[in-house]
């Protein structure tokens, strides 16, 4: 199957998505991250499920950066992603580097939800991980939200090897035209990028705690908060044993590493 880019017939915006695409990435910590508005991002995932593309997705905040600069692994899987800018910390980054900020904040847990409200009637979602009975909850939220698709579990999240030959073979026989990955980062986009091909699901994103908000297991943020750009700190409030070292040691970490790129040119 061709990539959208090599069909004769694309209209003009749809050209203006892969040109997007194309051209507008950002160097975060030697990560490219694209430029696109939501609109934008959304445009191009249902132009590659349209035309059967395989393509795998992520959302880079300023922990998964962190993560990939001292995992040269993760790095390395992440350059064989399409990364989508999520939270303030990649948008302070870009201002730093580029002078502006990201078009828009494209975290997986506004957009798949947006993503989900627009996919043809009849698209098939696959859920897989989290812990024990958390993916099957959201699905029954999902169901009730977007009666037009149709959604499917696969397995949670704790699994060893000798499991994943039948997941495999379970997602190889009900190909999705979307599959929701939920082990956190780096394992979700390391186990993506080993396992998933075209013929396991067409479009893979990797979603980290997606599935615990939509089954309301974990908490959003108020919505002013969410607005203001703070939902870092709900977190932090809500799980402090879990989150500090993300945010109170990772952040300055984080900048440190972004005005290192900006005056020295290095990634490491």
């Amino acid at each position: 199957m061709k990539q959208v880019r090599e069909m004769p017939n694309i209209s003009k915006d749809c050209e203006g998505i892969v040109n997007a695409h194309e051209n507008g990435a950002r160097s975060i910590l030697g990560v490219p991250v694209e430029t696109l508005s939501r609109e934008q991002a959304v445009q191009m995932v249902l132009e590659n499920i349209k035309f059967g593309k395989h393509e795998k997705y992520a959302f880079l905040n300023a922990h998964g950066a962190n993560i990939a600069h001292v995992d040269p692994e993760f790095h390395n899987v992440l350059n064989h992603f399409t990364v989508l800018s999520d939270g303030i910390g990649l948008d302070l980054a870009s201002r730093i580097l580029y002078g502006e900020t990201f078009p828009a904040n494209l975290n997986g847990t506004d957009f798949i939800p947006t993503l989900l409200s627009q996919l043809e009637d009849g698209a098939h979602v696959a859920l897989l991980g989290a812990q024990n009975g958390v993916a099957e909850r959201a699905i029954s939220k999902l169901e009730t939200r977007y009666d037009n698709l149709r959604f499917s579990f696969v397995h949670d999240g704790y699994f060893g090897a000798e499991q994943e030959h039948a997941i495999l073979e379970k997602l190889s026989q009900n190909k999705p035209d979307v599959l929701l990955v939920a082990f956190g980062n780096p394992r979700q986009e390391k186990w993506i990028a080993e396992h998933i091909t075209p013929e396991f699901a067409n479009t893979v994103f990797g979603v980290g705690a997606l599935f615990d908000f939509i089954a309301e297991r974990v908490p959003r943020a108020p919505q002013f908060l969410i607005s203001m750009r703070l939902e870092w700190l709900y977190r932090l409030a809500l799980e402090p044993g879990r989150m500090w070292r993300r945010y109170i040691l990772g952040n300055p970490a984080f900048l440190m590493r972004v005005l290192k790129q900006k005056f020295f040119g290095e990634k490491n």
